[in-house]
């Protein structure tokens, strides 16, 4: 197993984050309705979907599912080409509702990295190094 084709986040407000990821974000989806039970976004490389926090929980655990409290340790990451990139793309998330919690600025491993979360509390890194390489699906090649 050495994969990830699918990750999904469960969220509070499903019309909420529709409007943030595909309006805000412009993540691409053929979800046009409002209230879906589930969207998935392609992307390249993985699929994002959303999902009902509730029923996500339920799912992995009928009888007691876990509940969603602090930090959970997970974070998203957006791997830009540019500084300028990386400042575009937080610029875009806080007009699409994100809230900024890092800004942009030089960091202690040698690159240029700011967060913002989502607004079902779901943290996105946002960062650029001259050394990173794309292929031609820009994902990130880490050798």
């Amino acid at each position: 197993m050495n994969r990830i084709n699918l990750i999904t986040l469960g969220v509070r407000n499903m019309n909420e984050s529709l409007r943030f990821y595909r309006d805000g974000l412009g993540f691409e989806t053929t979800v046009n309705e409002d209230n879906p039970g589930i969207v998935f976004f392609n992307n390249g490389g993985t699929k994002l979907a959303l999902y009902s926090l509730e029923e996500l929980a339920k799912d992995i655990n009928s009888e007691q599912p876990p509940a969603a409290t602090g930090f959970s340790g997970l974070t998203l990451a957006y791997n830009a080409k540019s500084q300028a990139e990386v400042n575009a793309i937080m610029s875009k998330a806080a007009e699409a509702g994100a809230t900024i919690v890092k800004t942009p600025c030089l960091v202690f491993w040698g690159g240029y990295s700011g967060y913002f979360s989502d607004p079902n509390g779901f943290y996105w890194e946002v960062a650029y190094s001259e050394h990173w390489k794309f292929d031609e699906q820009h994902m990130l090649i880490i050798e």
